[in-house]
């Protein structure tokens, strides 16, 4: 973790954004301007294939960043990015970024080492999107949701759903209806709420939990 005096730094050169619903953050291969650095709020991050909806890969919250990638020379966007729950972030300049990882290896390692639990992200979600069930899959993404959010609450419709999954909509609609008799969640109107978290928790996959320890020991 960066010390006070560097993080006090490393702010002073950021700009605060907020984040509406359903906002581009950015686009696949378009050029990275800036990086941002969550404080509310996730953003979704998606990958299209030919005339296929986008698949989601992964997403960010106040975990992680968008744009560590340019810490590999890659200044272009490898997936889009699309707030998925309201909030709050900082903005800094692509450039500043990168001179600031120049003037400083603790910054450069902290950044490498996310680099790592993303690679090993999109690693476990291809496995995950062709060996697990829609029903464990989307308790997994609900509860990653949830880590990210808020609150209990956030926006989600089942077309979303469908298209982040990969899968067609009503076979999220069957296993989201299932959750929903068995009182683990409540679905009105585009806003889901989470109302059993730990019986949630038993009906997702084991990717969920391979996850988390996968940024505690490669983020800390």
């Amino acid at each position: 973790m960066l010390g006070r005096t560097e993080r006090k730094r490393l702010i002073e050169q950021c700009e605060p954004t907020d984040w509406a619903m359903s906002e581009v953050v950015c686009e696949r291969h378009a050029r990275t301007r800036h990086v941002y650095f969550p404080t509310a709020g996730f953003v979704s991050l998606a990958i299209e294939a030919a005339d296929r909806p986008g698949l989601e890969v992964g997403m960010v919250g106040s975990e992680g960043m968008l744009g560590a990638e340019l810490l590999l020379g890659q200044t272009t966007a490898p997936w889009r990015a699309v707030v998925q729950d309201e909030g709050t972030a900082w903005r800094m300049k692509a450039s500043v970024f990168q001179a600031a990882l120049i003037e400083s290896p603790l910054l450069r390692r902290l950044v490498s080492r996310y680099l790592s639990f993303r690679m090993e992200q999109l690693s476990l979600g291809a496995a995950c999107e062709r060996f697990h069930e829609i029903g464990p899959r989307l308790a997994r993404w609900l509860l990653m949701s949830q880590d990210r959010a808020n609150g209990n609450t956030f926006h989600v419709t089942h077309a979303f759903l469908a298209c982040i999954l990969g899968v067609r909509r009503v076979g999220v609609t069957v296993a989201a209806s299932e959750m929903q008799r068995l009182g683990l969640i409540e679905y009105r109107r585009g806003k889901l709420t989470v109302l059993d978290r730990d019986a949630l928790h038993t009906r997702a996959c084991s990717c969920y939990d391979s996850n988390r320890r996968d940024y505690a020991r490669t983020v800390g």
